[in-house]
């Protein structure tokens, strides 16, 4: 029985009567999804695990990724790693990401203001991907950086998203957190609609402690328009050094300002 997809890679199957999807393909980009910022190589036996295909689906998968670049073996280990054809993708996508250009400086005067770490997040399924990334020199701050995946449902980041996101995208973005049946989904739902109500009233998401034990977080929803992806900006930090109360005194009035003056520079 094929294992479990984790929530970064859970995708719903199509529907039979859809016959423009293409099985075999959604397939291979599930295989280049399943990879990590921090993953140094992956086996077809990992893959096969994170993916919840069968392990000789995935070697021809691996395979054909490998002939066209997508992905790269070492004969040393037998394992993959993304390719140059994948850096040359991803690439091109962060390059018309004009957001975080225009982010990327007010950023950094928010980090070394508050003393945290500032991330700019877009959505992949039922993750928040970082896409750009800002830190305080005078402040530890949490190992992520550029690329790194986050949870959607328990993360401020997350919850930011699903606060400015479509009614229908966040109905169904719920439905398919709930279909993974967690075993703390009752509390994990009760969390994320917590928050939703912090958005309306707070202006911002609100993350203490929910994702990782030691880790506080605020955020707050971008959309930009113009057909850019909409995206979420958090301010956060080790819970030891950035109380609930000092994110939402001192820094949420800051990100706030910061979303807004985003939001209006990508409009003009």
């Amino acid at each position: 029985m094929p294992a479990r997809r984790p929530a970064s890679t859970a995708r719903p199957a199509a529907p039979a009567a859809e016959r423009q999807f293409v099985t075999a393909l959604a397939r291979g980009l599930e295989v280049l999804a399943c990879f990590r910022a921090r993953d140094r190589a992956l086996g077809n036996q990992d893959i096969a695990k994170r993916c919840g295909l069968p392990k000789s689906t995935v070697s021809r998968l691996t395979h054909t990724l490998t002939r066209l670049g997508y992905l790269s073996l070492d004969a040393e280990s037998g394992k993959y790693r993304l390719g140059s054809a994948t850096l040359a993708l991803g690439s091109s996508v962060l390059a018309r990401m004009d957001m975080r250009q225009l982010a990327r400086p007010l950023m950094q005067q928010l980090a070394d203001a508050t003393g945290t770490m500032v991330s700019l997040g877009v959505r992949d399924r039922l993750s928040m991907i970082y896409v750009e990334n800002c830190r305080s020199a005078s402040a530890l701050t949490l190992s992520l950086d550029v690329g790194s995946r986050i949870p959607l449902g328990s993360t401020a980041m997350g919850r930011a998203y699903l606060a400015v996101a479509a009614q229908h995208e966040r109905e169904a973005l719920l439905d398919e957190l709930a279909a993974l049946g967690a075993p703390d989904w009752a509390a994990q739902r009760a969390a994320i609609d917590q928050a939703l109500r912090d958005y309306r009233g707070l202006g911002c998401a609100c993350s203490f402690g929910d994702w990782q034990p030691d880790v506080n977080a605020i955020a707050v929803g971008i959309d930009a328009g113009r057909g850019m992806p909409r995206m979420a900006i958090n301010c956060g930090g080790p819970a030891f050094q950035l109380s609930p109360a000092f994110l939402l005194e001192q820094a949420r009035p800051r990100l706030l300002e910061l979303a807004r003056r985003l939001q209006q520079a990508a409009r003009a």
